[in-house]
């Protein structure tokens, strides 16, 4: 299974000269902000509702995260991060947002389709190695009735969340440090370590930590992988739609993030997880994104995405 890096080629040289180093650097400053004082906006008004509703509100901030308000105020936050790059490409670089988007400016909708479904399947068979490892599923405590009324709206902001962070980590920082230099472990692995790191949990032990590490490191690179497969964000928005979708409305695997899902596995920032159960975790996480990158990129395959050369980037 071999890549043609022209598409890629094509997409790491297309930042006009405004794309320096300390420019990239001040534009991610000024995402940073924006995102930040969106969710500084966002989870102020969540909390007052979520605390004007409650008798007796006692659960703090934690309760108001953990509550399907909170969820959702989390989800919104993410348009910061939008904001601050259409700020940063229009004020700091001179270019239209759309220009992250791959070679012809807008998304592959063909590749963001074959990402989702080539996500979805490698989810389930996720799912089955999960539960035949710790078979602890219980039914959620959303009705049927209130989880479809929900679904939508959830998906629209999970798409939201996912596609700021494809945006930002794999157009924005690879797109930026891929025009400045040649080297893969810096236009590839910074963006996925920066990526990696905000997924960090205080509240799980440190061998589940490491192992949910090791297993968003392997799918970052995945997605990663795509975009140098095609030059563009499609696949990538695509498959990360897909896995969050997954824990957001089928099976919750977080204490925290569980008021949507249809069902809720043993939450991994609980106690009891032995090292050895640890390891098979981030297994089954880095063998599921192997999966999937063979999905979409072997030759054979009907989910391959296609690369976004000069001659296809009207039509992808």
């Amino acid at each position: 299974m071999t890549i043609d890096p022209a598409a890629f080629e094509r997409y790491r040289h297309s930042p006009n000269a405004r794309t320096t180093l300390p420019r990239l650097l001040l534009g991610t400053g000024i995402v940073v902000l924006f995102w930040a004082a969106t969710t500084v906006a966002v989870l102020v008004g969540g909390t007052y509702a979520f605390f004007a509703r409650q008798a007796a509100p006692s659960s703090g901030m934690q309760g108001f995260l953990a509550s399907p308000i909170g969820i959702l105020a989390a989800l919104v936050s993410f348009a910061g991060i939008w904001i601050g790059l259409w700020v940063a490409m229009r004020w700091v670089h001179g270019e239209k947002l759309s220009a992250l988007l791959g070679n012809s400016r807008r998304v592959s909708w063909s590749g963001f389709l074959k990402g989702l479904i080539a996500v979805l399947i490698t989810s389930l068979i996720s799912e089955i190695l999960l539960y035949l490892l710790q078979p602890q599923i219980a039914r959620g405590p959303i009705s049927l009735s209130s989880w479809l009324l929900f679904a939508i709206p959830i998906a629209a902001l999970t798409l939201l969340q996912t596609s700021s962070e494809e945006l930002l980590f794999r157009g924005y920082l690879l797109r930026g440090l891929a025009s400045r230099f040649k080297s893969p472990f810096i236009w590839a692995l910074l963006p996925a370590l920066l990526f990696t790191s905000l997924h960090w949990s205080a509240s799980s032990s440190p061998a589940i930590n490491a192992c949910v590490l090791a297993s968003i490191a392997a799918f970052a690179l995945l997605l990663t992988l795509v975009v140098y497969a095609t030059g563009n964000l499609g696949a990538a928005l695509g498959a990360h739609l897909g896995n969050n979708l997954t824990g957001f409305l089928l099976i919750s695997h977080q204490e925290s993030y569980n008021s949507f899902a249809l069902f809720n596995a043993r939450p991994l920032e609980g106690p009891g997880w032995a090292t050895s159960d640890a390891v098979l975790i981030a297994f089954i996480g880095i063998a599921c994104s192997l999966l999937t990158i063979g999905l979409l990129l072997h030759p054979r395959s009907p989910l391959k995405v296609a690369a976004e050369l000069p001659d296809r980037a009207s039509t992808a």
